[in-house]
């Protein structure tokens, strides 16, 4: 395994109709930075909230895949609403150098309650670099279900990608738990959020450690980091500064949190999931 080095496009983001800026800017960075292999912007650069066919996954794919294939990079150009049959979806494609469609990530769970009428994904995104190794990926809101990232952990995912959109207040309480998944799970944890009219900047890139490789500002900053899987290796071998292995620890003991353990009567009680209203 050798070194690996990803650009992470934090931009400055109109609400929509953002593709000739993505486009402009993976050009700029590859062309600043000829050694970047890998590029990866936010949730839904493109278009935004926007549902519209324009910036369907279906109609976009095409022109991302002949930038990868002139660039020669590993390319992943934030999400789509992907339209395909009645259902629509919130997915990321993952485009190779030669601009093959080599998986796309559907996020599993919509940020309910406010984007509604998404289907949701059913199973973990990974997908392997030839002689780098094996990266992971899901979108945004995923990154609040620690399962999630253990479900691409324990599939053999040494790098989490977390394209995401967020321009609320609780992006810091993100940016925790983004740090929290990279100790977890042991491995690089590299988060890109829009900035601009869509969102409010702050993309933050961890080690398997846990260490805080990049922390961005609101502003628009291309976030370059150096990954080494074989690092991702020994700290899950190792442990953490050679103590705590909880992958090999849930490997050996993953019983305790099956469906039968769970207090649905609790959960119930809940309520329902709704915007909250004035009380």
């Amino acid at each position: 395994m050798k070194p690996f080095s990803i650009a992470a496009l934090q931009l400055n983001l109109e609400y929509s109709d953002n593709c000739d800026l993505v486009a402009e800017k993976t050009y700029q960075a590859a062309k600043r930075y000829p050694w970047v292999q890998m590029v990866v912007l936010s949730e839904l650069a493109v278009g935004g909230s926007s549902r519209s066919l324009e910036y369907s996954f279906e109609k976009q794919l095409p022109k991302f895949q002949d930038i990868a294939k002139e660039l020669k990079i590993w390319y992943v150009p934030g999400s789509f609403y992907d339209h395909a049959g009645e259902e629509v979806k919130n997915v990321a494609p993952v485009i190779s150098p030669e601009g093959d469609l080599v998986t796309a990530c559907t996020k599993i769970y919509p940020f309910l309650p406010y984007e509604t009428g998404i289907t949701p994904g059913l199973e973990p995104c990974v997908f392997e670099v030839p002689e780098v190794g094996i990266f992971g990926m899901h979108i945004c809101y995923d990154l609040w279900f620690p399962e999630t990232s253990r479900a691409l952990a324990m599939n053999g995912a040494q790098v989490i990608l977390h394209p995401s959109l967020t321009d609320t207040c609780d992006r810091d309480e993100e940016k925790i738990m983004a740090r929290a998944t990279a100790i977890q799970q042991q491995c690089y944890y590299i988060d890109v959020n829009a900035g601009g009219k869509q969102g409010r900047g702050l993309s933050i890139s961890l080690g398997p450690e846990g260490e805080i490789l990049n922390e961005s500002s609101e502003g628009e900053e291309t976030v370059l980091i150096e990954i080494d899987t074989e690092k991702v290796d020994r700290v899950r071998k190792r442990g953490i500064k050679g103590l705590g292995q909880p992958l090999k620890s849930f490997r050996d003991n993953p019983d305790p949190f099956n469906s039968a353990t769970i207090n649905n009567n609790y959960l119930k009680d809940l309520g329902v999931l709704e915007i909250q209203k004035k009380e």
